[in-house]
């Protein structure tokens, strides 16, 4: 489902003079094949959203390869790129990103509606997504009257709005409680099984890891390792990643 060859991607280091670089990725070896639960750990600094972003569509390698559901998306032109991206990856990221004058149905429907669907069938999707994600309750309510693990799942239909293949999350927990944090990673395993999707979830922490069937370790802009997480906790996932950090 997702594959990555030998990516690098660097940036202007800032303020910096003379052109000088910084270089975030440097020959990323990635496969995630078919549905299911995983996770890239890494700490801050090691590359993980300039991953994430490169997934997503939503920013090109400099060089190497990226293959998201059987498409070379780093051979895409614009155009080509954003309705790849808008209909076949979701992401969804730690500080949620609803429009505050909106509900949360007008939340997920948005999608549609910049895609330019009818206004009717963009609300019976969007009423559809919640449903299924136990917030039809909620459907009519705006984000400062939901809580915080509300707005994640509100979040969350809005990057199903279209079925994608792949959806990401980008710390997904960071802004939730133990509580919320437990809900939601339990909810994002659910959706990965149950719709054949393949999730993959950017975090530094253990024990959100710890939730997913593999962690793929990335230090210092490349995959160190792999950790299979069958009978490990928080605590197990953190001793392994300690140690391929040390290898790395």
């Amino acid at each position: 489902m997702i594959r990555c060859v030998d990516v690098h991607k660097s940036y202007a280091a800032p303020g910096a003079a003379g052109g000088a670089r910084v270089d975030a990725l440097r020959g990323v070896n990635l496969s995630l094949g078919g549905a299911g639960f995983s996770a890239i750990m890494g700490a801050s600094g090691s590359g993980k959203s300039t991953l994430l972003h490169l997934l997503a569509a939503l920013d090109t390698p400099d060089r190497g390869e990226i293959e998201i559901g059987g498409v070379r998306v780093d051979r895409l032109g614009e155009r080509d790129l954003t309705r790849f991206r808008g209909r076949e990856i979701g992401v969804v990221f730690q500080q949620f990103n609803l429009l505050p004058t909106m509900t949360a149905a007008e939340n997920v429907e948005l999608p549609g509606i910049l895609a330019g669907q009818p206004a009717g069938a963009s609300r019976k999707r969007a009423l559809e997504v919640l449903d299924a994600l136990g917030m039809s309750p909620r459907a009519g309510h705006r984000p400062e009257a939901l809580s915080g693990g509300e707005q994640q799942r509100v979040a969350i239909a809005r990057a199903l709005f279209f079925s994608p293949k792949v959806l990401l999350a980008d710390e997904p927990t960071g802004a939730l409680d133990s509580r919320n944090s437990a809900a939601l990673l339990a909810l994002l395993d659910r959706l990965a099984a149950e719709r054949g999707m393949a999730i993959v979830m950017v975090t530094h922490e253990p024990a959100a890891a710890a939730h997913c069937r593999c962690v793929h370790v990335l230090h210092d802009g490349r995959i160190t390792g792999r950790i299979e997480t069958e009978g490990l906790d928080a605590a197990g996932v953190a001793t392994r990643y300690q140690q391929l950090g040390r290898t790395a």
